[in-house]
């Protein structure tokens, strides 16, 4: 313990005058990674996401992955959800391993990370690693739409329209994919405006219904697009 402590101290000792003033994301890449190495939680986590989105280093997958599993090891949620996205997928010099991808997403989703229940659920639903099973895809998906995730409540609310997992339910999937658009979300407001059109779980409105097509096309979602032209076509 005391070994590391000097360890890190001269480590921090090296930065310039400067550098100590600067946070973390200021800091040069070579300067984050000799603090990881010292066993920096932050650094190793920030490391780790320069490797896998290659925004200051060359992208690799493997090292990600390494220095996510030192800050995970650390208690870092944020890593362990990461980490097991890149074990889930497989990379080069990495095997795809979907039960330790499970373990390390249960960990995060059990500190309350909603992401990971929401990721849960999606294996849960198309079978990935586990036998699919949409009764509990639809109750991570909950979890995480009740810790206000848009990407789940959309899910959940897809669930809740086909009657898969959950008893079909047009006022529910209203409600979800209402809380999504709430939150500006892409697909919320293209699914809302779904339900506008067609008139499940709420009057139909088709001029609200291109309203929401609008602004969720405005927001890169192509089937938003197509809707809108759909309903704004001349015969």
């Amino acid at each position: 313990m005391k070994r590391f402590a000097v360890l890190l101290a001269a480590a921090l000792i090296a930065m310039s005058g400067a550098g100590f003033a600067q946070s973390l994301d200021q800091l040069p890449f070579a300067k984050k990674l000799k603090l990881a190495k010292v066993g920096d939680e932050e650094a190793q986590f920030s490391v780790a996401l320069a490797y896998e989105t290659g925004s200051e280093t060359a992208a690799d997958a493997a090292e990600a992955a390494k220095w996510y599993r030192q800050a995970a090891l650390q208690g870092n949620v944020d890593a362990q959800f990461r980490l097991a996205r890149i074990v889930g997928k497989g990379a080069k010099g990495l095997t795809q391993d979907y039960p330790t991808a499970i373990k390390l997403y249960e960990a995060a989703a059990a500190k309350g990370h909603a992401p990971a229940m929401n990721a849960l659920g999606l294996l849960h639903q198309n079978g990935e690693g586990v036998a699919a099973d949409p009764a509990k895809a639809a109750d991570w998906y909950r979890k995480a739409a009740e810790a206000k995730l848009a990407d789940a409540e959309n899910k959940h609310g897809m669930l809740y329209l086909n009657g898969k997992g959950v008893p079909r339910d047009l006022g529910e999937a209203f409600k979800l994919f209402e809380r999504a658009a709430t939150q500006n979300d892409g697909w919320g407001l293209n699914n809302l405006g779904g339900m506008h059109e067609m008139g499940w779980g709420t009057p139909k409105d088709r001029g609200k219904a291109i309203e929401l097509y609008k602004q969720a096309a405005a927001k890169g979602i192509a089937a938003a697009q197509d809707n809108l032209q759909r309903l704004t076509a001349i015969p």
